[in-house]
Order: structure tokens, then sequence, then C-alpha cells
């Protein structure tokens, strides 16, 4: 009975893009990955008040699923959001640019820094 543990193994590896039950395309899992500076004089504690105060808004968007905020050692930072589709990353991502509470956190981020990519996760791993 070896073969169960290898088909288990290959259902949990199987591709995001696997087809559901009705014959279409399942949506895929995106990545939006932001990366920036602060600007100068900005604390991390400061930088990161002003992000929890956008968990709220950020929670009730559609496809939210999940968010990391990383910091490089050479100061750079990065905003990892998993949305459970491209759809509902673009969705999110207009909401959030018009939600007041993105205000103060944007202020904070060095514009002219940042660069923005949305990738298809091709393997997760909880």
């Amino acid at each position: 009975m070896r073969l169960l543990p290898a088909l288990s193994l290959m259902i949990l590896m199987a591709p995001t893009d696997a087809a559901r039950a009705d014959g279409a395309a399942a949506e895929e899992p995106v990545m939006e990955i932001v990366s920036f500076r602060l600007i100068s004089g900005t604390t991390d504690a400061a930088f990161l008040a002003a992000a929890a105060a956008t968990a709220a808004p950020l929670q009730a968007q559609p496809g939210f699923q999940n968010r990391h905020l990383t910091r490089a050692k050479d100061g750079s930072w990065t905003d990892h959001v998993r949305w459970s589709s491209m759809a509902a990353a673009m969705a999110g991502a207009d909401a959030m640019m018009a939600e007041p509470a993105f205000g103060p956190f944007m202020a904070l981020i060095d514009g002219s820094t940042v660069t923005m990519r949305h990738d298809t996760i091709a393997f997760a791993m909880d």
C-alpha cells in the first residue's frame, strides 16, 4: 500500500489551476509583492502602527487571504498580500488606494522606491 502515500502527495502538490467540478478553471491565488523604502526619519514603530491601522479595511476585502510585512537588513520593506485571484488583487488594490486608513501608511513610503508585482502562487506550504 505504498501507492496511497504517493497519491496523497500528488494531490497535495497538484497545480493550483486544477479544474473545478463544473469543468471551469479554478481561480489561481496571487501574491501581491510591493517593495519600497520609507521616507527619511520614519521609525519602524511609526510605520508598523500605520500598517496595523490598515488591517480592518484590508481584511474586509473580498478575496483577501493574508498579509506579511517584512523588513530587510538594508532597511527596505516588502508587503506580501495573498489574494484568492488576480481579479480580487486588482479590486483590492483599487479599493485600498481610496481607503482613508491607507493615507497615513502611504505617507510614510518613499513613492520613488516602490515596485509592485502580482505573482501566481505555484506552491504553498502553511
